[in-house]
């Protein structure tokens, strides 16, 4: 499985956000836009879905061998 994280500390915010997200790519893609619309008061669009996908990264993770 490979997760995708989104992190709103990359991105300049009034509220100074610092959430992140992780999961299987459609759970970020969902969390994020419901974070997005209820605290940052953005409106659900095909467009914001998208653009929150584009952003997405790839998880790291670290080996702990």
């Amino acid at each position: 499985m490979t997760r995708k994280v989104a992190d709103c500390r990359r991105f300049p915010s009034e509220t100074n956000c610092t959430l992140t997200i992780a999961g299987e790519e459609e759970e970020v893609v969902q969390a994020a836009t419901e974070h997005a619309v209820s605290v940052h008061k953005h409106t659900d669009s095909a467009e914001l879905r998208e653009q929150i996908r584009n952003t997405l990264e790839l998880e790291k993770t670290t080996d702990a061998g």
